[in-house]
């Protein structure tokens, strides 16, 4: 946000390195077009109390905007979606759809999460390949390969990046990062994503932050060797 521009409210993020939670939320709010400050908050090695205090439940992303106050990205996504409609698809069997796999993506997928956590400025090729992770993805493409039919592409729900995207934007990042074997529908769905200004904007902005911030856990992930 321009400094000295007035804004409705805030988005409280993790480092856009390693935060998928936060990527989502703040993907949701700049598609929604809602003027909030942005305030990041690096992670350290075993929690944040700063993120603690600034945020209900402890955890990113968390948005203050005009008196609501919204925690978990997907109700932050609900509430983008009342802000700005269209962010769903307007037919009602696609955004049952839409919103059928934004809501598994937030619950589960926990084998690719642990395999292949998020880091946009490494590269892992061939790691995380566990039994668990590779069940995932496997379930992640036939959602995007049905999705994407259905709506003719080249995102999740059509021409334009929405909310189904934002939730799974993180999956495009790990896929980028550890290079896991997919279809080439998928490749292609990851190239559409990674290339819009959105994304392109945080994969500049993370990888701009400080060298402080690094983790070692996500920059040497145990069990991972080249």
């Amino acid at each position: 946000m321009p400094d000295g521009k007035m804004t409705d409210g805030r988005l409280v993020l993790g480092n856009r390195r390693y935060s998928s939670w936060s990527l989502r939320g703040w993907l949701a709010v700049r598609l929604a077009g809602l003027e909030v400050e942005e305030v990041v908050i690096p992670m350290g090695p075993d929690g944040t109390p700063a993120i603690r205090a600034a945020s209900p439940h402890g955890l990113v992303p968390y948005l203050e905007h005009r008196g609501a106050r919204v925690w978990e990205s997907i109700a932050i996504a609900e509430y983008c979606a009342e802000q700005a409609p269209g962010l769903w698809p307007e037919d009602r069997v696609a955004r049952a759809a839409a919103r059928s796999i934004a809501a598994e993506m937030h619950a589960g997928f926990r084998g690719l999460r642990q395999a292949m956590p998020m880091n946009l400025g490494r590269e892992f090729p061939g790691g995380g390949r566990t039994p668990e992770a590779l069940a995932d993805i496997a379930r992640i493409e036939a959602l995007w390969r049905e999705v994407r039919a259905a709506s003719g592409g080249p995102f999740l729900t059509g021409p334009r990046l929405g909310l189904a995207d934002a939730i799974f934007a993180p999956v495009v990042t790990r896929f980028l990062t550890w290079q896991p074997e997919i279809a080439a529908d998928t490749r292609d769905y990851v190239a559409a994503v990674r290339a819009h200004p959105l994304l392109a904007r945080w994969y500049a902005e993370a990888l701009a932050e400080p060298a402080a911030w690094l983790l070692d856990k996500y920059e040497a992930p145990a069990g991972y060797a080249p």
